[in-house]
């Protein structure tokens, strides 16, 4: 369902907005061992998951006291739109993985592989959001 998709995403980039402005600032200051970012990385994606609930049902709520009479399940099409973001999203999700290997490879920094795990999964649920709202407006294939 669409609402929820925007609930996802508006979640999402709230999460690595809050994420970036707890931890971007130490990367000016602070050797990059030493940077605090696992617990604001837990608490920012623990946090987005359930704003992203709370949007989902205060939306739906507020959907069905506009317009009770409207069918609010999903239907073919919501499971079609939803395969194809999925797909989208998981590409993104894989190549995050990949990058953090490479990464670990090099033995880089954990800070910088847990970032880029953390960049990739931004990208699978804002990309494949992304795609789903695009599939919903202009259709796919």
């Amino acid at each position: 369902m669409e609402r929820t998709i925007w609930a996802q995403l508006v979640a999402s980039v709230i999460g690595l907005v809050v994420y970036l402005a707890l931890v971007a600032p130490q990367l000016f200051t602070t050797p990059v061992a030493d940077i605090d970012w696992v617990w604001p990385m837990i608490w920012t994606i623990a946090g987005a998951i359930v704003l992203s609930i709370v949007f989902s049902i205060v939306w739906g709520i507020v959907a069905r006291m506009r317009d009770p009479e409207l069918e609010h399940t999903a239907d073919q099409r919501d499971r079609e739109i939803e395969w194809f973001g999925e797909r989208v999203g998981q590409s993104f999700l894989a190549i995050g993985g990949i990058g953090a290997l490479i990464l670990a490879m090099v033995e880089a920094p954990w800070f910088w592989i847990g970032n880029t795990l953390f960049l990739g999964f931004f990208l699978s649920a804002a990309l494949g959001s992304m795609a789903r709202l695009g599939a919903y407006r202009r259709g796919f294939q």
